[in-house]
């Protein structure tokens, strides 16, 4: 049985032996601003997402994980739709991803309902990476 919850300081541990990149102080503020969730199977955690705001007004998730194990038995799209329907009963009508263009996830989105928006390529020397691509879902 899963469940979903927002992030809390106690699930920090959990949190960061699957998302590298999140500053400690950002950490902080997804839990206090309410942005990120921890989803669980049978009281333990196996995935989660953050999400920050886009142009201020557009709900944009920045990371969705789920550990490898539970990977492809519908957890990542339980914690989409949990995330867009908060989304949409704050109101909102569009919500965002982005994923890089040499990895999978892309697949995974537009199976659940995005489409393509546009890219951002990033050549400066020394932080080079593949395009990142970025989709949109009509609430």
């Amino acid at each position: 049985m899963i469940h979903i919850d927002f992030a809390k300081e106690t699930d920090k541990d959990f949190w960061y032996s699957l998302d590298k990149h999140l500053p400690e102080s950002e950490f902080l503020k997804k839990v206090r601003d309410r942005q990120g969730y921890v989803l669980f199977e049978n009281n333990t955690p196996v995935g989660i997402l953050r999400y920050n705001m886009f142009w201020d007004n557009i709900p944009f998730c920045t990371m969705l994980y789920i550990e490898n194990t539970y990977q492809k038995k519908g957890y990542g799209r339980a914690l989409m739709q949990h995330w867009e329907n908060d989304m949409r009963k704050c109101g909102y009508g569009m919500v965002l991803v982005s994923t890089r263009v040499d990895e999978e996830a892309q697949h995974f989105y537009r199976k659940i309902g995005y489409v393509d928006c546009g890219c951002l390529i990033i050549d400066i020397p020394g932080d080079e990476q593949p395009a990142e691509l970025f989709m949109a879902k009509q609430l």
